[in-house]
């Protein structure tokens, strides 16, 4: 109880909103030179193990009901490969991360906003220990940048949101085409990552997950590499409707939502046009209240 305690006092009292953007072509700290490289060290990475193992696990079993799944593919793809995930809240990071066996879980790092997570000294040291984060700028032209390249040459497997940021009404919104690039000109594979009830459980601008252990699921879907007419646009949608199907198999099963999907009928992730309330109302209905295919 006492570090719970403790960690919703240092919750209240951090900077969850927004930061200012930084102006398109204002690099990143550090940009371009492997800034903290030392969080991937293994000193660091001891750290590192302990905090995801010791406390965030045990305390998101404590705060959400985290249903994971598909965590069987990983025994057919070789490392590293991309992990490309929907983003509605500030636990989709630390749920994909304690979710990963070990071995795939050490060997991971973070895409995380320049604007944002390294904006201040204490925040970017926070995002390089604990989460293995490295500098991503949203606002410039792609998430493709060198650094994410080099990482993957050195067999560092990534996390990567290509919103750039947290869904404001809890459906997926734009797919930016930064970890395509990365797969079309490394030719590693992309493992589509899909959260659910994330948003519901922590929204944006919350500080700490709703009471009531709040139900949240993520599945790890079949990899997928690029083909050789690919590039980064016709990857990238290729990335956004296997997302889709993964969110799809929310509503039903995973045999009704392939059947959808072959029949070109899959919901789209982006929601229905609806007023801001509505939507935010139809992607926090519970699972019993009958929300159906838009309940996540």
């Amino acid at each position: 109880m006492g570090l719970r305690r403790d960690l919703r006092i240092m919750a209240r009292g951090w900077r969850w909103g927004d930061a200012p953007p930084r102006p398109v072509g204002v690099d990143a700290p550090q940009a371009g030179r492997k800034p903290y490289g030392w969080a991937r060290r293994r000193p660091a990475s001891a750290v590192r193990a302990a905090v995801l193992a010791l406390g965030f696990a045990p305390l998101l079993r404590a705060e959400v009901s985290a249903t994971v799944d598909g965590v069987e593919v990983l025994e057919r793809v070789e490392p590293p490969v991309l992990f490309v995930a929907n983003h509605a809240s500030h636990l989709d990071a630390p749920l994909v991360l304690t979710a990963l066996p070990p071995r795939w879980r050490d060997r991971t790092a973070v895409g995380a906003a320049a604007d944002y997570f390294f904006s201040s000294p204490a925040r970017a040291l926070a995002t390089a220990l604990v989460f293995n984060g490295f500098p991503v700028e949203r606002f410039g032209r792609s998430q493709a940048g060198r650094l994410s390249l080099e990482l993957l040459e050195d067999g560092w497997n990534l996390l990567i949101f290509p919103e750039g940021t947290r869904s404001p009404d809890g459906w997926m919104g734009d797919v930016h085409p930064g970890a395509a690039h990365l797969a079309v000109a490394t030719g590693r594979p992309v493992v589509p990552t899909a959260l659910w009830g994330t948003y519901r459980a922590m929204p944006r601008g919350a500080a700490w997950p709703a009471p009531g252990r709040p139900p949240v699921r993520l599945r790890f879907g079949e990899p997928l590499l690029p083909e050789a007419a690919d590039n980064s646009r016709s990857f990238n949608r290729r990335i956004r409707a296997a997302l889709a199907v993964l969110l799809d198999e929310q509503s039903s099963t995973w045999w009704e939502a392939r059947l959808r999907a072959g029949r070109g009928e899959t919901p789209d992730p982006a929601g229905p046009p609806a007023a801001r309330w509505r939507r935010v109302w139809e992607a926090t209905r519970a699972d019993d209240d009958g929300g159906g295919m838009w309940a996540r």
